[in-house]
């Protein structure tokens, strides 16, 4: 398995990853949750990045109805915030998550209310809609977000992580579209991200179809993931180093790369160069363009480099 960091900065990063511990700690003194939020924990573990944890250890990180409305108010809220750049999101406990919480949210699901079937339909895609959300922001914010996946993915888990934009595990990581196993199609973006994300539909269909395991090696090859790691302590060195290298580039250039990007996957090449022209005709008006081409020129890494708050 190919790793994002080699030996002898090991140690270092598993040092910042036990730093960003102590931070996520730091915000609660039980170590859970960050006030306001009861499923997520935020923390900062370097500048300009911010590591938000789904914190549902106990329920191994269980979609209730109250993380699916957390994400959207946290992620809205990254997308404006300045001092953040990058973001890195993980799960607690044993897994990264074990799916939807179905005790949870059976009610929503099954009795959505309404006099009539054309009431009951019209709350239930009202309820749809806003839980598509719920992943649909990750896509949005324009934040690079990379999720590190440990242990299980399973089902709501595998809509999630198409909606980010780097992808990394551990070499225990499995993933599974599980929802045809529950009586229902996938509705919140898997059917949708997935076949561009890996790119066979014949593998995406055979995935989505028999719910069977997608285990790390068969990730990474399919393109899944982009790197998997020896254990969970490794990978969240790494993705944090990672996120803090996206963090020191120009907000404006990475802002507009990964919008850029987004815009290209669905739209024609003629459409998405034409977008780009007008992008830029604003963008290269930056002064961080003379700053980045000034450090280069005098062999300076990015990190040294001051860019204005975005």
């Amino acid at each position: 398995m190919l790793s994002l960091i080699t030996r002898p900065a090991l140690s270092k990063y598993r040092s910042l990853w036990r730093s960003s511990q102590a931070a996520v700690r730091a915000m609660s003194s039980s170590g859970g949750p960050s006030p306001p939020y009861t499923t997520l924990a935020v923390s900062h573990p370097a500048e300009f990045v911010t590591h938000v944890e789904f914190h549902r250890p106990e329920k191994r990180n269980a979609m209730n109805r109250t993380f699916w409305r957390e994400m959207v108010e946290l992620f809205n809220e990254l997308a404006v915030n300045p001092d953040c750049r990058a973001v890195v999101f993980s799960g607690a406990g044993e897994v990264f998550t074990a799916g939807i919480d179905l005790m949870d949210m059976a009610n929503d699901v099954l009795q959505p209310g309404g006099k009539d079937t054309a009431r009951k339909c019209w709350q239930l895609r009202k309820k749809i809609v806003a839980y598509q959300e719920t992943f649909s922001v990750l896509e949005r914010c324009p934040k690079p977000v990379v999720v590190a996946v440990h242990g299980a993915c399973i089902g709501g888990g595998v809509d999630m992580i198409t909606a980010c934009d780097v992808r990394l595990c551990t070499q225990d990581a499995w993933f599974q579209v599980k929802e045809v196993d529950i009586g229902l199609a996938a509705d919140v973006g898997t059917l949708q991200r997935l076949p561009r994300v890996i790119g066979s539909r014949s593998l995406v269909n055979e995935l989505a179809l028999t719910a069977r395991k997608m285990y790390a090696d068969e990730a990474k090859s399919s393109g899944l993931v982009s790197r998997v790691f020896p254990d969970k302590e490794v990978m969240m060195a790494g993705a944090i180093a990672m996120a803090e290298e996206m963090a020191a580039r120009s907000p404006v250039a990475v802002q507009g790369t990964k919008i850029n990007l987004l815009y290209s996957r669905d739209h024609s090449v003629a459409e998405s160069l034409d977008y780009m022209a007008t992008w830029n005709m604003s963008m290269l008006q930056t002064d961080d363009l003379m700053k980045s081409a000034q450090a280069a020129m005098e062999k300076k890494s990015p990190k040294m480099v001051v860019f204005s708050k975005l």
